[in-house]
């Protein structure tokens, strides 16, 4: 995916309100853009710190812009934008990146399904019958560890996700979790159970249910984020960090 037109370098000033940020441009100019990130953001921002925006020509928005890369306190790039993730893994399945789901006949985003109400991010069609795809957005990394962890916040959304997948396995439908790690300088991704053990509990049944769980990492630059490499996933306890995280901003 490739950023046209090209984004804007600046320095974040703060981020607050979730859903908003100060920068100050390259040129000097401080604006208040969109920060499309529902999460806690934790290692991924500092006072100060590298962060590229797209701008938007759109009368009818209230902000001028969207946060989309930030550089992380120890030196790494993050899509910060988890709206991308869902274009970048079609991009990926339709180009074949994403090899144990090849051969899929038909592609449908956001369709119903499960008890719970839950939408999943993707349907994919095949000759055996239909497979449906979760994704969740991966940006937490550590210093001096190349393995990223979701959430990073509390997520009982994504608890529900696992059992809705989970449910659907039980059955003996296809189920797939797929981490689109959109951070840089990374092999590998864990549940962080520190964060939120119901989360990786949820994870540890859906996987024992036989829900597929996949990780694909991707290059991110500011001329654009490329879905292109399988990541490992990695055990909770036995790669968790040594050092404790960086403090989020």
């Amino acid at each position: 995916m490739r950023f046209d037109p090209p984004l804007e370098e600046g320095r974040l000033l703060r981020r607050y309100k979730r859903f908003l940020a100060d920068i100050e441009t390259a040129s000097g100019e401080a604006l208040t853009i969109h920060c499309p990130n529902t999460g806690s953001m934790l290692n991924c921002m500092s006072e100060g710190c590298r962060v590229w925006f797209s701008r938007s020509d759109d009368p009818k928005r209230k902000l001028p812009g969207t946060w989309e890369l930030g550089e992380t306190p120890h030196g790494r790039l993050a899509c910060l934008n988890t709206g991308r993730a869902n274009a970048l893994v079609e991009e990926a399945l339709r180009a074949g990146i994403v090899t144990e789901l090849a051969g899929f006949t038909g592609l449908r985003r956001e369709v119903a399904y499960g008890s719970e109400g839950s939408r999943a991010d993707f349907r994919l069609d095949y000759a055996s019958g239909a497979v449906m795809l979760e994704v969740k957005s991966v940006t937490l990394g550590f210093a001096d560890s190349r393995v990223a962890a979701f959430p990073d916040a509390v997520t009982a959304r994504g608890a529900k996700h696992l059992r809705e997948l989970a449910a659907l396995a039980r059955q003996g439908a296809r189920a797939v979790l797929l981490y689109c790690v959109n951070l840089s300088g990374v092999d590998a991704v864990r549940a962080s159970g520190e964060i939120d053990p119901v989360y990786a509990a949820a994870l540890d049944e859906a996987m024992a249910a036989g829900v597929e769980v996949l990780a694909y990492g991707a290059d991110v630059s500011p001329e654009g984020v490329w879905l292109n490499r399988r990541l490992r996933l990695a055990a909770s306890a036995g790669d968790r960090p040594t050092a404790a995280p960086l403090p989020s901003a």
